[in-house]
């Protein structure tokens, strides 16, 4: 990535708050990250730390909630944006896939003239050409027989053709960014490497800037470069790819890469699960918020976990571009767990079909 260059989407300070009956929900808290054109990054965590709200706060998808911090895609500042400005945007400018593709698609109306009225709104074309359009997409996608299929409907679809549709449907104007939150969650194995070869492949072609979000690490070593970590709203470590794999530097994040099937596992070998459970965001930690569930916490003196409890780490670089937020922050010598993949092509193979 050339220094020189600008992000196309640049988040500052994000926050965005739930007004709840039980109180106020901080379901993302200062989050900041870029992207860059022709570069995807993988935002991992478990559920519940903030990964979609991320992903719907930058869309102004956030359906009533208060969204402070700072926005900026291609030069453009999105928060506080009117809802009329922000819609002409979604979809020319940023466009997002989501999870299930059966429940964003309209039941009552083929795919090609869904993926047509996307062309007609932005563009304002005749209904002949964005017709023609849509069935070069579905080409594009790799949808076999794409004007006989343009004529069908969504549940004629199987579930890795409809998210084929949805990736058409989302590109068919041509983005700069590409958000695509867990889209190959409900997908088997083979299909899932198939959409994932897809979208990287189009990034490829179109130098896309793509945010990848997903709770598989193994997802992210496929087709990510760069990689922010999530944990209770708040980012936990950002870095290269082959960094994170090679020298996680947060405990959460380690606990993550150990929770993945290993080719070298013997058959017998247990699943791993990081103990404990996510923090509640009515109830946030003034501190750490891995803390109670952190090993190198737990192991600490107890001027270190004092530390942990309650005072709240920021982001402080290791090396390069590697930054994590922690107290205790892992090296080489010290990460604990099963041998770490040296490169993310050791998991890139145990999740290949």
């Amino acid at each position: 990535m050339p220094a020189d260059t600008e992000p196309l989407l640049s988040v500052r300070d994000l926050t965005v708050t739930f007004a709840t009956k039980d109180g106020p929900v901080r379901a993302v808290d200062a989050l900041s990250f870029d992207i860059h054109r022709g570069r995807t990054l993988g935002i991992v965590g478990e559920s519940g730390s903030g990964k979609s709200v991320t992903s719907l706060a930058v869309m102004g998808l956030h359906n009533g909630a208060e969204v402070t911090g700072s926005v900026v895609l291609d030069g453009r500042q999105l928060v506080g944006l009117a809802e009329r400005d922000l819609s002409r945007l979604r979809g020319r400018r940023m466009a997002m896939v989501f999870q299930d593709p059966l429940s964003s698609l309209h039941p009552y109306y083929t795919v090609g003239e869904q993926i047509a009225e996307h062309h007609r709104v932005h563009f304002g074309s005749r209904r002949s050409a964005a017709r023609s359009r849509a069935i070069d997409m579905l080409a594009e996608v790799g949808i076999p027989e794409p004007r006989r299929r343009a004529g069908a409907y969504p549940h004629q679809f199987s579930g890795g053709m409809r998210q084929r549709v949805m990736i058409a449907m989302a590109l068919v104007c041509e983005p700069d960014l590409l958000i695509a939150d867990e889209p190959t969650t409900a997908l088997d194995v083979t299909v899932q490497a198939q959409i994932l070869e897809l979208i990287a492949r189009l990034q490829e072609e179109r130098s896309l800037a793509v945010a990848m979000i997903t709770h598989d690490l193994g997802v992210v070593a496929r087709v990510a470069h760069d990689v922010l970590v999530m944990y209770g709203g708040r980012a936990a470590e950002q870095a290269p790819v082959d960094a994170v794999f090679a020298s996680p530097a947060h405990p959460y994040t380690r606990g993550l890469l150990d929770s993945l099937p290993r080719l070298d596992d013997p058959e017998d070998t247990p699943l791993r699960a990081v103990p404990g459970s996510p923090p509640s965001l009515l109830t946030p930690a003034p501190g750490c918020a891995f803390a109670p569930r952190c090993p190198r916490a737990a192991a600490a003196v107890e001027e270190d976990r004092e530390r942990c409890a309650h005072l709240r780490p920021r982001m402080a670089t290791t090396s390069g571009s590697h930054t994590v937020a922690c107290h205790l922050p892992l090296g080489p010598a010290t990460a604990p767990g099963r041998p770490r993949p040296e490169h993310p092509d050791q998991i890139r193979k145990a999740t290949s079909p």
